[in-house]
Protein backbone atom coordinates (compact mmCIF):
# COMPACT_ATOMS: atom_id res chain seq x y z
CA UNK A 1 0.00 0.00 0.00
CA UNK A 2 1.51 3.93 -0.34
CA UNK A 3 -0.11 6.47 1.06
CA UNK A 4 0.10 9.43 -1.02
CA UNK A 5 -0.28 13.71 -0.01
CA UNK A 6 -0.93 15.51 -2.60
CA UNK A 7 0.23 19.19 -1.52
CA UNK A 8 0.10 18.69 2.06
CA UNK A 9 0.06 21.78 4.24
CA UNK A 10 1.09 21.02 7.78
CA UNK A 11 4.06 19.48 8.94
CA UNK A 12 3.14 17.95 12.30
CA UNK A 13 -0.10 16.28 9.76
CA UNK A 14 3.04 15.01 7.51
CA UNK A 15 4.68 13.48 10.38
CA UNK A 16 2.32 11.87 12.02
CA UNK A 17 1.28 10.26 8.81
CA UNK A 18 5.46 9.31 8.18
CA UNK A 19 5.24 7.67 12.05
CA UNK A 20 1.86 5.65 10.73
CA UNK A 21 4.01 4.61 7.16
CA UNK A 22 7.11 3.11 9.54
CA UNK A 23 4.45 1.46 11.89
CA UNK A 24 2.58 -0.16 8.84
CA UNK A 25 5.87 -0.84 7.17
CA UNK A 26 4.22 1.26 4.01
CA UNK A 27 6.04 4.33 2.00
CA UNK A 28 4.79 7.98 2.04
CA UNK A 29 4.71 9.82 -1.08
CA UNK A 30 4.64 13.55 -1.00
CA UNK A 31 3.53 15.28 -4.53
CA UNK A 32 4.66 18.99 -4.51
CA UNK A 33 3.50 21.59 -3.81
CA UNK A 34 4.41 21.39 -0.20
CA UNK A 35 3.35 23.98 2.23
CA UNK A 36 6.70 23.17 4.66
CA UNK A 37 10.17 22.59 4.23
CA UNK A 38 11.07 18.55 4.60
CA UNK A 39 13.96 19.75 6.68
CA UNK A 40 11.50 21.69 9.46
CA UNK A 41 12.17 20.91 13.44
CA UNK A 42 8.42 20.27 13.58
CA UNK A 43 7.95 17.94 10.61
CA UNK A 44 10.44 15.29 12.13
CA UNK A 45 9.50 16.50 15.70
CA UNK A 46 5.83 14.78 14.97
CA UNK A 47 7.65 11.53 13.46
CA UNK A 48 10.29 11.24 16.31
CA UNK A 49 12.72 9.11 16.28
CA UNK A 50 10.89 7.31 13.65
CA UNK A 51 11.74 9.47 10.84
CA UNK A 52 14.66 7.68 10.26
CA UNK A 53 13.10 4.54 9.51
CA UNK A 54 10.50 6.45 6.91
CA UNK A 55 10.42 5.33 3.27
CA UNK A 56 9.57 8.99 2.16
CA UNK A 57 9.18 9.68 -1.17
CA UNK A 58 8.83 13.31 -3.22
CA UNK A 59 7.64 14.15 -6.35
CA UNK A 60 7.45 17.07 -8.82
CA UNK A 61 3.71 17.00 -9.94
CA UNK A 62 0.94 14.17 -10.03
CA UNK A 63 2.19 12.74 -13.31
CA UNK A 64 5.60 12.11 -11.68
CA UNK A 65 4.16 9.89 -9.11
CA UNK A 66 1.95 7.68 -11.51
CA UNK A 67 4.70 7.47 -13.31
CA UNK A 68 7.08 6.20 -10.92
CA UNK A 69 4.80 4.15 -8.72
CA UNK A 70 1.90 3.06 -11.11
CA UNK A 71 -0.42 1.80 -8.55
CA UNK A 72 -2.54 -0.76 -8.88
CA UNK A 73 -6.23 0.95 -8.04
CA UNK A 74 -6.29 4.44 -6.83
CA UNK A 75 -8.32 5.72 -3.84
CA UNK A 76 -8.96 8.99 -3.10
CA UNK A 77 -10.73 9.96 0.43
CA UNK A 78 -12.61 13.24 0.20
CA UNK A 79 -15.97 14.53 1.81
CA UNK A 80 -17.46 14.25 -1.64
CA UNK A 81 -16.85 10.83 -1.99
CA UNK A 82 -20.42 8.97 -2.61
CA UNK A 83 -19.43 5.46 -0.99
CA UNK A 84 -18.16 4.95 2.20
CA UNK A 85 -14.29 3.75 2.94
CA UNK A 86 -15.77 0.40 4.22
CA UNK A 87 -17.28 -0.21 0.68
CA UNK A 88 -13.88 -0.05 -0.65
CA UNK A 89 -11.27 -3.35 -1.87
CA UNK A 90 -7.81 -2.80 -1.27
CA UNK A 91 -5.18 -4.64 -2.91
CA UNK A 92 -1.39 -4.46 -1.78
CA UNK A 93 -0.25 -1.83 -4.55
CA UNK A 94 -2.92 0.25 -4.03
CA UNK A 95 -2.95 4.06 -3.34
CA UNK A 96 -4.73 6.16 -0.98
CA UNK A 97 -4.83 9.26 -1.42
CA UNK A 98 -5.47 12.79 0.59
CA UNK A 99 -5.57 16.46 -0.32
CA UNK A 100 -4.56 19.20 1.54
CA UNK A 101 -5.64 20.13 4.78
CA UNK A 102 -7.25 23.58 3.62
CA UNK A 103 -8.52 22.44 0.09
CA UNK A 104 -8.91 18.67 -0.28
CA UNK A 105 -8.24 17.72 -3.53
CA UNK A 106 -7.04 19.62 -7.01
CA UNK A 107 -10.36 20.56 -8.57
CA UNK A 108 -10.13 18.56 -11.61
CA UNK A 109 -9.76 15.10 -9.66
CA UNK A 110 -13.50 15.34 -8.47
CA UNK A 111 -14.55 15.34 -11.91
CA UNK A 112 -11.40 13.15 -13.41
CA UNK A 113 -11.67 10.14 -10.62
CA UNK A 114 -15.23 10.35 -9.19
CA UNK A 115 -15.75 6.67 -9.22
CA UNK A 116 -12.50 6.57 -6.83
CA UNK A 117 -13.98 9.15 -4.70
CA UNK A 118 -14.97 7.63 -0.76
CA UNK A 119 -15.66 9.36 2.67
CA UNK A 120 -14.94 8.11 6.03
CA UNK A 121 -18.63 7.60 7.36
CA UNK A 122 -19.20 10.98 9.78
CA UNK A 123 -22.28 10.39 11.94
CA UNK A 124 -21.81 13.40 14.12
CA UNK A 125 -24.03 16.30 12.97
CA UNK A 126 -21.24 19.18 13.74
CA UNK A 127 -17.80 17.59 11.67
CA UNK A 128 -17.13 17.99 8.30
CA UNK A 129 -14.03 15.91 8.38
CA UNK A 130 -11.46 14.60 10.82
CA UNK A 131 -7.64 15.85 11.02
CA UNK A 132 -5.63 14.52 7.90
CA UNK A 133 -3.08 12.40 10.31
CA UNK A 134 -6.42 10.67 11.73
CA UNK A 135 -8.33 10.00 8.85
CA UNK A 136 -4.93 8.43 7.21
CA UNK A 137 -4.55 6.22 10.22
CA UNK A 138 -8.16 5.21 9.99
CA UNK A 139 -7.95 4.55 6.27
CA UNK A 140 -4.63 2.86 6.12
CA UNK A 141 -5.70 0.51 9.14
CA UNK A 142 -8.69 -0.85 7.37
CA UNK A 143 -6.82 -1.24 4.29
CA UNK A 144 -4.63 -2.88 6.54
CA UNK A 145 -7.44 -5.17 7.86
CA UNK A 146 -8.61 -6.35 4.80
CA UNK A 147 -5.36 -7.26 3.48
CA UNK A 148 -4.84 -9.86 6.26
CA UNK A 149 -3.35 -8.28 9.34
CA UNK A 150 -2.88 -11.77 11.17
CA UNK A 151 -0.22 -11.90 8.61
CA UNK A 152 1.62 -9.22 9.41
CA UNK A 153 1.26 -9.38 13.75
CA UNK A 154 2.29 -13.51 13.23
CA UNK A 155 5.31 -12.00 11.21
CA UNK A 156 6.21 -9.15 13.57
CA UNK A 157 6.16 -11.60 16.50
CA UNK A 158 8.60 -14.37 14.51
CA UNK A 159 10.92 -11.15 13.77
CA UNK A 160 10.46 -9.76 17.64
CA UNK A 161 11.29 -13.52 18.47
CA UNK A 162 14.00 -13.67 16.70
CA UNK A 163 15.68 -10.77 17.17
CA UNK A 164 15.62 -11.58 21.34
CA UNK A 165 17.45 -15.22 20.62
CA UNK A 166 14.28 -17.00 21.40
Amino acid sequence: MHIVLLHPEIPHNTGAIGRLCVGLGCPLHLVRPLGFSLDERNLKRAGLDYWQHLDARVHENWDAFLESVRPSKLHFASTRGTRSLYDCCFAENDAILFGSESSGLPKDFYERYCEDLFQIPMPGPHARSLNLATAAAVCMYEAWRQLNHTFFIAEKNTLHRLAKGL
